[in-house]
């Protein structure tokens, strides 16, 4: 069974930053591709970040040079960097894992306000 769990959501002023964790099991996490999405209130789910296998990495625009995603195949284990948050970034976040079929996590919160 697979089973992603996310981590590290919360509330952040403007310009803070934040470190989203997602933990793996049930599929082999070195050849999946693993992502973050996000839905923020009253819009349609997003894509925030991809990596490949092969470390391949794939932005948003609106969260280029602010975001980092990274991977660790020894903990089973994908990251988001989340910096300089903004306003509007304020969404549910979701893990996601292609392992022949794609999965996703429960989501964790992320608020910025001040």
């Amino acid at each position: 069974q697979v089973k992603l769990v996310e981590s590290g959501g919360g509330l952040v002023q403007p310009g803070g930053s934040l470190k989203l964790s997602c933990g793996a099991s049930g599929i082999i996490f070195s050849i999946s591709v693993m992502g973050w999405y996000r839905r923020a209130p009253g819009k349609e789910r997003e894509l925030v970040a991809t990596i490949s296998s092969g470390y391949n990495i794939n932005y948003a625009d609106s969260v280029k040079g602010r975001f980092t995603i990274s991977r660790d195949n020894a903990k089973n284990t994908a990251y988001l960097q989340m910096n300089s948050l903004k306003p509007e970034d304020t969404a549910v976040y979701y893990c996601y894992a292609f392992y022949g079929s794609r999965y996703w996590g429960q989501g964790t919160q992320v608020t910025v306000s001040s």
